[in-house]
């Protein structure tokens, strides 16, 4: 079983919705979800906020947390997941932001990504450091995303 059937199948087990929101990974968790026949049951869709002012714009993300934090940050994250649940009426909220490269971001370096998961019964979050190109990167981080969802939503 896929991560992303693992991840529809849980959310299935608890009667809940997923929403999406990425930055770096540009619609690679929403769309590995998609390919999974049936996802529609669960899946209420994604936001690519890939600028930062996106993020502030259409997820919420607070104005002074970016100034201060940049957009690859834990807190970033976390309130990207809550806006996209927010904004999509979810119970289940995924963030990706990070740096794939090939450059650092503000400082921040190549492979850095950090991964918010919020559900009704709490939130997750995670810093990855990866490695590879631009795109094993941005797949490993999809794939992370995932793995959190999985582990958070099916956390008693």
């Amino acid at each position: 079983m896929t991560a992303a059937a693992a991840l529809l199948a849980a959310l299935a087990a608890k009667g809940w919705t997923v929403a999406v929101a990425e930055s770096l990974t540009g619609g690679l968790v929403t769309s590995t979800i998609v390919e999974v026949p049936g996802a529609s049951a669960a899946l209420r869709g994604g936001v690519v906020a890939y600028a930062t002012d996106v993020k502030r714009d259409v997820l919420g993300v607070d104005a002074a947390l970016l100034a201060s934090a940049g957009a690859v940050d834990p807190a970033v994250a976390w309130q990207m997941a809550v806006g996209v649940r927010r904004l999509l009426g979810a119970d289940v909220g995924i963030a990706t932001t990070g740096v794939a490269g090939p450059d650092p971001q503000d400082g921040t370096p190549v492979g850095t990504v950090c991964i918010a998961v919020v559900t009704p019964e709490g939130s997750s979050g995670s810093t990855l450091v990866l490695e590879g190109d631009r795109t094993a990167i941005r797949e490993a981080a999809a794939t992370g995303a995932l793995r959190a969802a999985i582990a958070r939503v099916s956390d008693p």
